[in-house]
């Protein structure tokens, strides 16, 4: 620099000149610390350290520079004579933040953690059904076998439609059920409280079921809410095919749940469930009242597509890329696939980028390939899906699911 005096001057000329000098960078940088110049000491001890990584000089120049007190020498175990604990704690508080927190305790001498819920409710989100993309059959459906009634309370109370309801989100894998749910939870201004497997199976009999009613009670109380039965098929498997009673157990304090205890009981909550396989499903949460609204979740039209492969590009270096051809060659792929494909794309061309030495943007070169070795998911779901639309549709139960292979060509 200009300002610098001769020695530091020449110093630095040096420096450039041998760069891997380690013993020169560090006189050099003992000199800029000495005239009060911390930054460009730490910047040139860092330097230092890329070199020499276990170099005792240049780790104690580093702490010196940035404000550390000189090493002292080793202390025999046990309290130091003289050292203001306190304050050191003080200083340090802001940097590393305390490993266990203490419970409050009221005034009165109660436990405040003993009134909050054991489940983790979300707020209100902000998410919507117009945030999903495309599918506007499912979210018509919606509408009108869920929400329109919810909207409209002059209606309701004139109808006696009571505030509560139950629906089933069934279809392959990785077509966004759990997405729609969050989206219903939105539109409702209802909190959301998710539930898997795992939250309520106990290994000690009795704990399963008291799991159960403890997600319906917090729900309760935090109404309006959305109790969202993620993977239904495991929580409430068909009892006829269930040989351990803890599991059948299970289902029954579902059903009562459901059900509440009196018409009043579950005003304000919403269950929606979701499932891959509708069938394995026990036929008593099926039930008017229970889960009696049942909704098709298919892989994203050509709109959602779209939609999908423009969230997952967004902040991608891209060029050229057709998405109205992009959106033709990946019909058939589920949202999860979607995902993948923009991964697989950004991977081939950040490899090409190392190979080369020149990075380039990605093109439309390599989301072709890579829709191209991507398998479509939900194909194992509609052979398994095809023989219950064929052999098992009691009561037209899964006409929707006929009316979309037979379009399809797979019925």
């Amino acid at each position: 620099m200009p300002d610098d005096p001769p020695l530091i001057q020449s110093l630095r000329t040096a420096v450039a000149a041998a760069p891997a000098d380690v013993p020169l960078r560090l006189h050099l940088a003992q000199l800029l610390l000495e005239a009060d110049r911390s930054d460009e000491a730490v910047a040139e001890a860092a330097v230092a350290l890329q070199h020499a990584p276990g170099d005792a000089q240049a780790r104690g120049l580093m702490a010196r520079a940035m404000g550390a007190p000189p090493s002292a020498p080793a202390q025999p175990p046990g309290p130091r004579a003289g050292f203001d604990w306190k304050a050191a704690a003080e200083q340090v508080g802001d940097v590393v933040p305390p490993r266990f927190a203490e419970t409050p305790v009221r005034a009165d001498g109660q436990d405040d953690s003993a009134d909050a819920d054991a489940w983790d409710v979300e707020e209100p989100g902000t998410v919507r059904l117009a945030d999903v993309g495309g599918m506007q059959d499912v979210k018509d459906r919606m509408d009108a076998a869920f929400l329109a009634p919810l909207r409209n309370p002059e209606l309701r109370k004139l109808y006696g439609k009571s505030l509560r309801g139950g629906l089933l989100l069934y279809g392959p894998p990785g077509c966004g059920k759990t997405f729609i749910a969050r989206a219903v939870a939105g539109e409702l201004g209802a909190a959301f409280l998710s539930v898997s497997v795992n939250d309520v199976l106990d290994m000690w009999i009795g704990n399963s079921e008291r799991n159960m009613h403890e997600v319906f009670e917090t729900a309760r109380r935090q109404a309006p809410c959305v109790v969202f039965l993620d993977e239904l098929d495991a929580l409430g498997a068909k009892r006829s095919r269930t040989g351990h009673s803890g599991m059948r157990n299970v289902v029954n304090q579902l059903l009562s749940e459901l059900d509440g205890i009196d018409s009043a009981a579950n005003e304000g909550v919403f269950v929606l469930a979701a499932t891959n396989v509708p069938w394995d499903v026990d036929n008593a949460l099926r039930r008017p009242g229970r889960l009696d609204r049942t909704i098709l979740v298919l892989p994203p039209d050509g709109p959602a597509r779209e939609a999908i492969l423009r969230y997952h590009l967004r902040d991608r270096p891209i060029e050229k890329v057709e998405l109205g051809k992009l959106v033709k060659v990946t019909d058939g792929l589920s949202g999860a696939d979607l995902a993948h494909v923009c991964e697989a794309a950004a991977e081939r061309a950040l490899l090409d980028s190392v190979r080369t030495g020149t990075v380039r943007m990605i093109g439309m070169k390599d989301l072709l390939a890579a829709a191209n070795e991507v398998v479509p998911s939900a194909e194992p779901w509609f052979a398994s899906a095809r023989n219950v639309a064929m052999f098992a549709n009691e009561g037209g139960m899964y006409d929707d699911l006929v009316t979309y292979l037979k379009k399809r060509r797979k019925l």
